[in-house]
């Protein structure tokens, strides 16, 4: 779940997707979107939570990056529901043609 909360809001989703590029600090970020840095600073804590991101410190500078581990539970699940209507479409496909004939 926390995973989904964190990428539901277009805001960290879009901060996520530019350190998907590549690592910043959080004054290179505010320097791309249009809010606030305490905003930047209250969403990547929130992808931090969730595990998609992680930081480290380079002297007074908190450096951002993707967490490509974070991702996994996300993967999983689509992967899952992937198999799910894989299966389940082809059982209406064949119910369908049988229904034709």
């Amino acid at each position: 779940n926390r995973i989904f909360h964190a990428l539901a809001d277009p805001s960290r989703r879009a901060i996520f997707e530019s350190l998907a590029r590549g690592e910043a600090g959080v004054n290179e970020l505010t320097a791309r979107f249009d809010i606030s840095q305490p905003a930047v600073s209250q969403h990547l804590a929130a992808l931090k939570e969730a595990g998609l991101v992680d930081a480290r410190r380079e002297g007074r500078r908190v450096i951002y990056r993707v967490q490509p581990r974070g991702m996994k539970p996300l993967i999983d699940w689509i992967a899952y529901y992937r198999a799910f209507w894989t299966e389940h479409v082809g059982r209406l496909e064949q119910l369908l043609e049988t229904m034709d004939e």
